[in-house]
């Protein structure tokens, strides 16, 4: 079950970023669960979007144990740096498509924790807004967690910023895709974001309000709404338990980092 859940080719990649375990000079304490086993029922929780007590005695560490590791992991940014690590070996083979992105959002329920608003589009109800930048084929490049009641606009320039340098076939990292695609909620007034992709040398193709027909959108969107479908492959995304937005982004960045690692294997 362990190597199903975490093959080879992802132990090896993992063990690029995860930091040594803490030694113990004094002796005694009970024996640490490997970390193997740990990733894999982290991915489990991730996957069918069990509770932690909810784990399976299969994969050997408790729920809480689980749970412990997983906090730990997520405050040493271990799956931010897996998601990047994943990005540089599909950027190296030339994998990734810069000459067009795009940027959407999809909202789903929070019973409590930071980063949450009243979702407009449902009620008022509690809610947080996952944003999310995929380059051409739909693999994401940059993740976010906003309140749900924020307006799309503005999470465009910390996700673009958040996009980080990634390797390239030839030549050096790269960072900037040639154009932008957003639906209209992305449209502001002024054209203020439009001008600031513009001084990045990103072209953005922001549909206007009013102007433009959402038939047109889907030509070079429709990647990443499958990408979106995706992210609900992770169970635990559907609804927020988590208390801290830390630890749904940390889920979030175990989701897209298992879509790469699966285009990385093909």
């Amino acid at each position: 079950m362990v190597e199903r859940m975490v093959p080879d080719e992802l132990w090896e990649l993992f063990q690029r970023v995860v930091p040594p375990a803490p030694s113990r000079p004094q002796g005694g304490g009970r024996r640490r669960y490997g970390d193997r086993e740990v990733l894999a029922a982290i991915i489990f929780v991730a996957t069918t979007g069990c509770t932690w007590r909810q784990l399976p005695p299969i994969f050997g560490p408790s729920g809480p144990t689980a749970h412990r590791r997983f906090t730990e992991w997520s405050a040493a940014r271990v799956w931010a740096k897996l998601h990047r690590l994943i990005l540089d070996e599909l950027g190296s083979r030339g994998d990734l498509d810069w000459s067009r992105c795009a940027i959407d959002s999809v909202n789903m329920r929070a019973l409590k924790g930071e980063l949450t608003g009243p979702n407009p589009v449902d009620r008022g109800k509690k809610g947080s807004k996952i944003h999310l930048i995929t380059e051409r084929t739909g693999l994401p490049l940059s993740i976010g967690i906003f309140g749900a009641n924020l307006h799309d606009s503005q999470a465009l320039q910390p996700l673009v910023r958040g996009i980080p340098p990634i390797r390239s076939r030839r030549g050096p990292r790269r960072r900037r895709p040639a154009k932008l695609h957003a639906d209209k909620g992305y449209d502001y007034d002024y054209d203020h974001l439009r001008r600031w992709l513009r001084k990045r040398g990103i072209r953005p193709r922001i549909a206007r309000k009013g102007t433009e027909a959402s038939t047109r959108l889907g030509r070079h969107r429709w990647t990443i709404e499958r990408t979106m479908s995706w992210l609900g492959g992770c169970r635990r995304l559907h609804r927020r338990y988590e208390r801290k937005a830390e630890h749904f982004l940390a889920f979030t960045a175990i989701a897209c980092s298992l879509i790469c690692y699966r285009r990385l294997t093909k």
